[in-house]
């Protein structure tokens, strides 16, 4: 299939998108409002609040001394799971509002604790291990001590958090249900964390729910049991399981032609190249001006890079941060599905109409379902690259100087 044939981009409808994520991004706060005076008719200052969590959040300030919530959508008990980020928001075609409205709905319970939580399974931060660990939201009773708070915190790679309040308290309202892959690797004492993700990871367990566990302090070996930020844990889980993928698929043979996929998802358009030979990979992120990285109007096109080769890398990710590390995923999943292996290019267009940082889990499922369907196809690596540039917001010498894969097919390029 040729690639004009393959895409198919309505200018109307994303010109209708950017109107209405203009005015969502303003109504996000008014809701965040609303909820918080919702949630404080429904409790006082030092009130019990039963609840049903289905998820926590740790916080990275002040580290090792950190800010613990758990997460409840006080009045939306009946359906707590679907306010935690999962893979089910893709199938359910959310769009950016539905995600701010839901994560700005749950009430975060939150009061400070050391990271060392080896042997921690009572009071406040033991409920929310607890809540972590189990595979269903949890009922709980949480003692609040003080106002609410209605700072809207968004840091790009978790989800949104919406009002939070200080807790004193939290007790269980029931047991709750651990999986048995769950439970070993907690009795295991001696077993490393990277082990213990990929083990939970080859058993089903999807990188959502893993990256709960591990930032409940409930992976790894005992006396090194610590609580994670989420920001933190997402990356760690999606870099353990990507690196395990990647070994598994050393020896596999190579894609037997270029491939260029393509989804949108959130304001975000994906295009992910495949090509044939060893692993290698590069992400290229452009910024729209207006978009929520790059949010001045009159700004140019901003663009970010970050690669690796064969053996991985070896230094911190630098300019892409945790969507590297997600769509890295993403395309190695793909890949262990087909025992293939591949050079690939994702290049990642951030639109105005993504006004606000959702988290790296649109990343995740955007590039995990650039491979549903059909794709179209290329001579070349350098053809597959000069025809997505036609439908990108950039040049290609613009590319080329950011992109070290691109630049690497410059002398073919120039022969075009």
């Amino acid at each position: 299939m040729r690639l004009d044939e393959f895409i198919d981009i309505e200018a109307d409808d994303r010109a209708e998108r950017r109107r209405l994520a203009k005015e969502k991004s303003y109504e996000i706060l008014d809701h965040v409002e609303s909820v918080a005076d919702r949630i404080e008719r429904t409790v006082s200052g030092d009130s019990i609040v039963g609840s049903v969590s289905p998820s926590i959040f740790v916080g990275r300030a002040n580290y090792p001394e950190v800010s613990t919530g758990i997460l409840s959508p006080v009045g939306n008990e009946d359906d707590a799971a679907r306010f935690a980020a999962s893979g089910a928001w893709y199938e359910e075609g959310v769009d950016l509002d539905d995600v701010f409205r839901r994560r700005t709905s749950l009430l975060n319970s939150r009061r400070s604790s050391p990271v060392d939580v080896s042997d921690t399974w009572d009071g406040f931060v033991g409920v929310g291990r607890e809540v972590a660990i189990a595979d269903r939201p949890v009922d709980v009773e949480i003692g609040l001590d003080g106002d609410l708070s209605v700072d809207f915190g968004a840091d790009g790679v978790s989800t949104p958090t919406g009002p939070s309040a200080a807790a004193r308290s939290a007790t269980l309202g029931e047991n709750p249900h651990v999986p048995r892959a769950v439970e070993k690797t907690l009795e295991d004492d001696d077993w490393r964390a990277e082990g213990a993700i990929n083990y939970l990871y080859r058993r089903g367990f999807d990188v959502y729910e893993v990256n709960g566990i591990l930032s409940a302090g409930a992976l790894g070996q005992r006396e090194n049991r610590r609580l994670v930020p989420t920001r933190w844990s997402i990356t760690a889980v999606d870099d353990t399981v990507g690196q395990f993928l990647r070994g598994s698929l050393r020896d596999a043979a190579g894609v037997d032609e270029v491939e260029i996929h393509r989804n949108e998802f959130l304001g975000n358009a994906y295009w992910v190249i495949l090509a044939p030979g060893q692993w290698e990979f590069e992400l290229v992120e452009l910024k729209a001006p207006g978009s929520v990285w790059n949010p001045d109007p009159e700004a140019g096109m901003w663009l970010a890079a970050d690669r690796e080769g064969y053996d991985g890398r070896t230094g911190y990710v630098e300019e892409t941060a945790g969507a590297y590390h997600a769509a890295r995923l993403a395309v190695l999943e793909h890949l262990d599905g087909r025992d293939r292996t591949a050079k690939c290019l994702v290049l990642r267009h951030v639109s105005d109409d993504y006004w606000g940082p959702a988290g790296v889990w649109q990343v995740r499922e955007g590039v995990r379902h650039a491979f549903d369907g059909e794709h179209a196809t290329a001579e070349t690596l350098a053809e597959a690259v000069r025809g997505v540039v036609d439908y990108l917001p950039t040049s290609l010498g613009a590319l080329r100087r950011k992109s070290a894969m691109v630049a690497g097919l410059q002398t073919t390029l120039d022969q075009f």
